[in-house]
């Protein structure tokens, strides 16, 4: 049983980390150039396995909305989740750039979970797992969210010797990437961990895809290789 509480399960200085940059969310040369690019890859992953459009999604630790935004744009009716108060004021304004629609909502995962349970066919939670102090306990508050047959999907960091070199070491102190200490290399989560929350949740794992990045080219690309970046797909059982 998992008593973390909803107040609990957020490192306040993750928050603050991503508050201080929240004005530059939307600038694809900022510090999120990296979520800009990877976001068609995630798009187009998520739609092919799950048919976006008319369906209810979940966007769990939304950030500044680019995902949200870009599932709405396929016809999906999306809700964006976050406990960061001036990412969402971010996200919320682009909106009005956009033309797109998007619930957000300032409220922490687990509490959802409680008050909507059952209520999504599609729950997305990108870049969120190794940011908090108990995964499993987010892993569970998705699996609630989604009706039974229903796809959840996730993405994070593996950890090995690869991950802290290219992960922390290359992207942050190297190729300047990401600003230093975006990561933390001990919340970095196995492919096989992430999988043993998944079937604790209830949740089936129907894939786990890898995510890799060429310095030379700049260029994303979906395959094989999950030793630095994965995405997991998986379904709620049905009951």
């Amino acid at each position: 049983m998992n008593n973390t509480s909803t107040t609990q399960n957020a490192d306040h200085q993750e928050l603050d980390k991503f508050s201080q940059l929240a004005h530059r969310w939307w600038d694809p040369n900022s510090e999120f150039k990296p979520l800009h690019d990877i976001n068609p890859l995630r798009l187009e992953y998520i739609d092919n396995l799950a048919s976006l459009a008319g369906k209810q999604v979940l966007d769990v630790g939304c950030g500044g909305g680019i995902l949200s935004e870009s599932m709405a744009a396929r016809g999906a009716s999306v809700t964006g989740i976050d406990l960061g108060e001036k990412a969402l004021k971010v996200a919320k304004l682009h909106l009005l750039e956009s033309g797109q629609k998007v619930d957000y909502r300032l409220i922490a995962v687990e509490e959802l979970a409680q008050q909507s349970p059952g209520s999504y066919d599609v729950v997305t939670c990108m870049e969120m797992l190794e940011h908090v102090p108990d995964p499993l306990s987010v892993v569970k508050a998705c699996a609630q969210l989604v009706k039974p047959g229903g796809h959840v999907f996730f993405s994070t960091l593996n950890r090995n010797l690869k991950s802290y070199l290219f992960a922390v070491i290359g992207a942050e102190y190297i190729l300047n990437m990401l600003p230093r200490g975006t990561h933390d290399y001990a919340k970095f989560i196995k492919p096989s961990e992430l999988a043993r929350h998944c079937r604790t949740a209830g949740l089936a794992v129907d894939q786990v895809t890898g995510m890799s990045y060429n310095p030379l080219s700049k260029v994303y690309s979906l395959g094989d290789d999950t030793s630095v970046n994965y995405l997991l797909a998986s379904r709620r059982e049905a009951e």
